[in-house]
């Protein structure tokens, strides 16, 4: 019965990576993926097939002894992930509506009026570092996101945008790698208390710095940007497209998020906290903000955090949610024994695994050219049941940077890239066969420099 379950899991991540061919949204595998397992597990469990282990290791069987007792304890681990799944996506939920209500009040068109260059090379390394810092406030996908829609009034022809758009997936994937606030996989194990807001910073800032460096010197060398680019007149001037209110909400709304990190060194409360604190300090000043002169309160709902709600994409907090809670049966669910100590499947797979190579900096590697081909979320949740090692353990500082990085490899290997891919059409061989080097040649070098800091340095 265990290798049924270890098998659901295999299927349902086989169809989240085949989104594309089956013309199935992921989130539905997700959901499906994880109800299930979990509604094999509690049938096995009290069954007396399986067993199950908690996060200090306690084992529970239902032929154990007291019946009651042991189905207290699946409760109990059950309502473990189930809250730690909760607690990444309210702090999700709550910077997505926060960057939204940023967009609704045109702030991020600040941005894009203080682009003046016309040197392709010039654009290029502005573009680029705007997303590399952008996406450590704001996450790599809303920065790729943005960033695009601030190129199409850039740049007029595709040929040459979707170059940009393909070195901007690197940079904001470099860029969301070293901020606990810049990739949901950092989030995850910031929030997992795997690492510190400090300690990732420290050590992942300079690796990330060359990921996004890299390839960006490499691409200033090619023919496709060289020379001066045209930027197309607006049809309308910026005055008209102007709100009062876009430059203080941009403000409020990054500075609320930078805060997050502060507020839990201050409080030593749980991340989602600062989030929610975050999300009313700017929801309040959104109410007394108006965009507007003249402003009818009739429009509010125009500007409002109502609307901002209401354009969040609840199928990627559905997907978290699914994800999360089948990686966490995996994580309960008792596969065998290490050194006469019962232990979970994940645990299992990572004593396996370090048997086979004896290198974690290599298993990491690996890992972070797997993101490239599997999503990264379940990626990073699997190595968070599999591996015990103390918070801030260089070992997921280095899973925080590949996991992070290493999906920029293919324009389906991270949200960014996907993201991208959906708003320019941009094909996957013509990717590989342009970007990959690119992005691959950043993700090596950050990778060694991580390695060199960490033997040679730290």
């Amino acid at each position: 019965m265990t290798i049924i379950v270890i098998a659901l899991f295999v299927i349902g991540y086989l169809a989240i990576t085949l989104e594309h061919p089956l013309k199935i949204d992921k989130t539905v595998p997700a959901l499906l993926m994880a109800s299930i397992m979990w509604a094999l597990l509690a049938i096995g469990f009290n069954e007396g097939w399986f067993s199950i282990i908690d996060e200090s290791g306690k084992v529970f069987n239902i032929l154990s002894g007291d019946i009651e007792a042991q189905k207290e304890g699946f409760h109990s681990v059950l309502m473990h992930h189930f809250s730690a799944t909760a607690e990444i996506l309210i702090f999700l939920i709550g910077a997505m509506t926060i960057v939204e209500l940023i967009d609704l009040h045109k702030g991020f068109d600040i941005i894009k009026n203080a682009i003046k260059t016309k040197s392709k090379s010039k654009l290029l390394w502005i573009l680029g570092i705007i997303a590399f810092l952008l996406s450590s406030i704001i996450d790599n996908l809303t920065a790729t996101i943005v960033l695009i829609t601030v190129l199409r009034k850039l740049i007029t022809s595709r040929e040459e945008r979707i170059w940009y758009a393909s070195l901007i997936i690197i940079a904001a994937n470099a860029g969301g790698a070293w901020s606990p606030i810049g990739d949901v996989t950092t989030t995850m194990l910031w929030i997992a208390n795997k690492l510190t807001a400090s300690g990732l910073m420290e050590y992942v800032i300079i690796p990330s710095v060359l990921c996004f460096a890299v390839p960006f010197l490499l691409a200033s060398r090619l023919k496709i940007f060289k020379g001066n680019v045209e930027i197309p007149k607006e049809e309308e001037s910026e005055e008209d497209n102007r709100l009062l209110s876009s430059s203080k909400m941009l403000y409020i709304g990054l500075g609320a998020i930078i805060f997050v990190p502060i507020f839990k060194t201050i409080t030593h409360l749980p991340p989602y906290i600062g989030m929610i604190f975050s999300l009313g300090i700017v929801w309040l000043a959104s109410e007394f903000i108006h965009p507007e002169e003249n402003f009818d309160k009739k429009s509010n709902n125009s500007y409002s955090v109502h609307k901002a709600l209401s354009r969040i994409e609840i199928s990627s907090i559905l997907f978290f949610l699914g994800i999360l809670m089948a990686v966490g049966c995996l994580e309960a669910l008792v596969f065998g024994s290490i050194g006469n100590t019962e232990v979970g499947t994940l645990r299992y797979a990572a004593e396996s695994l370090s048997n086979a190579i004896p290198n974690m900096d290599i298993v990491v590697i690996l890992l972070g050219v797997l993101s490239s081909v599997i999503d990264n979320v379940p990626l990073v949740a699997a190595t968070m049941g599999m591996y015990t090692f103390e918070t801030d353990s260089p070992i997921w500082h280095f899973i925080a940077y590949c996991a992070g990085t290493g999906g920029s490899m293919l324009i389906i290997g991270s949200a960014a890239g996907v993201a991208a891919m959906g708003m320019e059409k941009i094909d996957f061989i013509w990717y590989l066969k342009k970007i990959t080097w690119l992005a691959f040649a950043g993700f090596i070098a950050g990778a060694l420099c991580f390695i060199a800091i960490e033997h040679f340095i730290r």
